[in-house]
């Protein structure tokens, strides 16, 4: 039988912002007694992995401020707008980031970037029938953009080296459909 579900009681908005928006709820539990709980929401979100060939894939890599860092690479990804459908915001990542866009996008799955306090729900897809598509990469982004074997960005996968959630799901997916 499942955990019975908690009441909301009330809810303000603490923040908001273009990316996210936070709240701070009053629950009620199971047992009665209530609790605050915050959460940051955030727009769907998307990421490719975009297949050159069978074996390369491009993969991005900038400044990501919340860990100070600019080394880690990434696979193309980025929120979904109000109302655009989830293979036009792939379609549209690609353009913004890489300078390409996919005839085939293959969905892999559905997540959530962290299920406890922040509701973020991300889309995956491994993209492939790449094609240049330029379109200005968002204000906020200063990109490297570069092909990797599909093999390396495998291992930079298992050794840590890339650590973004929606990357790790994607490249682990794909080396299974590849048998690897």
């Amino acid at each position: 039988m499942p955990p019975k579900s908690w009441k909301t009681l009330s809810s303000r908005q603490v923040y908001r912002n273009p990316w996210i928006n936070v709240r701070e709820d009053i629950a009620q539990m199971p047992n009665g007694k209530t609790t605050i709980y915050g959460v940051v929401e955030c727009p769907e979100a998307v990421g490719v992995l975009p297949f050159v060939d069978d074996d390369h894939v491009i993969l991005v890599r900038q400044y990501r401020y919340v860990f100070a860092e600019d080394h880690r690479w990434e696979m193309p990804t980025g929120a979904v707008k109000p109302g655009e459908p989830l293979t036009e915001a792939a379609r549209r990542e690609l353009r913004e980031e890489i300078g390409f866009t996919a005839a085939d996008l293959q969905f892999l799955c559905t997540f959530f970037s962290s299920k406890s306090v922040m509701r973020e729900v991300a889309h995956l897809y491994i993209g492939r029938g790449l094609s240049q598509a330029y379109a200005p990469p968002d204000e906020t982004e200063f990109l490297e953009v570069a092909i990797f074997p599909f093999t390396q960005v495998l291992q930079m996968t298992l050794t840590s080296e890339i650590r973004d959630s929606m990357t790790v799901i994607a490249v682990l997916h794909a080396a299974r459909l590849k048998g690897l």
